[in-house]
């Protein structure tokens, strides 16, 4: 009796040196993750200046340039013009020489910043990742402590697995929006600053070399304001194709899997054996960023040279087939990071519906999926 209750002390003295020591080890990822969130909105923030500086040089160069064409003109022809014109030449080109300096001392210590704040974030990360792993290693040594030790190992492996998806995600969110905004920057933003000095450039043009330049540079003008149209219209395709809400979910994917395969030299077949029709937006919604994510990983990791997409819409369900020729994988053997798989099988149990994946190594992977309509199967 003595024995049990000797033990029974050594087993809550443990439980209570775990628990301290997890709460430890909380703070500290808490701490750091308060620090990585402050240095992220900062890291945002020089980003954002650093492209405001790169326009500011962009413009400022343009400026210089014609300014030294100026100084230029006038050291050639240096009787034409009067002192004050000469001396006005000479100070402006060097004017603009300094604030081309000065932008771009200001552009190396945004960067030095920006680089100093990303190596801090890659620490901090760091330490987030294995103070949360140690606490969860924790929680797996006081349930087994305390309670089943099977179902807490479930539960926990649960937890894990959804706690590491949702930091996927969010990863997944900040990539994205990183991407869009280099995109927007190197594109349309790229493409209007052009434009406004361009059009600052027609009048010059005009009073130069008369209409006939003048309307060639408008020409140029137009065109750089179709492309950015363009760019801008693509971008917007990506985020949320308005051809989903405007004609529904076969010809928004037959026109997505149209430009996906030119964008990756994939032989990409696309067949609908039913009849067109629409289905309730939430539905069409899942359906097709499905298949864009089958599709987006299908490229990434099996790197096939055929992809073959079937939809057919019945009257009680939705079939889909997603079948390409890349290297597989063994689909019983759980993968590290596999997180395409686990996304793509949320989106088909959030509208209820069933998938099925037939893969082996070399012999590519065919996924199925059937969705109910209306309720029923």
């Amino acid at each position: 009796m003595d024995m049990d209750k000797t033990l029974e002390t050594v087993v809550e003295k443990m439980i209570e040196t775990v628990d301290s020591s997890k709460s430890q080890i909380f703070e500290i990822g808490e701490e750091s993750r308060v620090e990585y969130d402050q240095l992220k909105n900062e890291l945002q923030q020089i980003q954002t200046d650093v492209i405001k500086v790169i326009d500011k040089l962009e413009m400022m160069e343009l400026h210089s340039r014609f300014a030294r064409n100026r100084l230029a003109e006038v050291s050639k022809n240096f009787s034409k013009y009067t002192d004050n014109e000469v001396r006005e030449a000479y100070e402006q080109a060097n004017d603009y020489q300094v604030q081309l300096a000065v932008l771009a001392q200001e552009e190396k210590q945004l960067r030095q910043r920006r680089d100093q704040i990303e190596r801090r974030l890659m620490k901090l990360k760091d330490t987030v990742e294995r103070a949360e792993a140690l606490v969860n290693q924790i929680n797996v040594v006081m349930h087994y402590l305390t309670g089943d030790l099977k179902q807490v190992s479930e539960m926990v492996a649960d937890a894990v697995e959804m706690q590491k998806l949702g930091l996927k995600i969010i990863q997944a969110q900040e990539e994205e929006r990183k991407r869009l905004s280099r995109e927007i920057h190197d594109g349309p933003a790229q493409m209007m600053a052009n434009v406004m000095l361009r059009s600052e450039i027609v009048e010059k043009v005009y009073n130069e070399h008369g209409v006939s330049a003048a309307i060639k540079e408008i020409s140029d003008l137009r065109q750089m304001v179709k492309e950015s149209l363009a760019e801008v219209r693509r971008i917007i395709y990506d985020l949320r194709p308005m051809a989903l809400d405007d004609l529904g979910v076969v010809p928004t994917l037959r026109k997505y899997l149209t430009n996906f395969a030119e964008h990756t030299n994939m032989n990409i077949t696309f067949k609908n054996m039913g009849k067109e029709r629409r289905l309730p937006s939430e539905m069409e919604v899942a359906i097709f960023r499905f298949v864009q994510e089958a599709a987006q990983n299908a490229y990434k990791h099996a790197k096939p040279t055929e992809l073959l997409v079937k939809i057919e819409l019945k009257p009680s369900h939705a079939i889909l087939v997603i079948k390409d020729d890349g290297k597989g994988f063994d689909p019983s053997v759980k993968k590290e990071g596999s997180f395409g798989l686990i996304g793509m099988k949320e989106r088909v149990n959030m509208i209820d519906g069933k998938m099925s994946i037939d893969s082996k190594p070399n012999q590519g992977t065919l996924i199925m999926v059937q969705i109910p309509i209306n309720g029923n199967e």
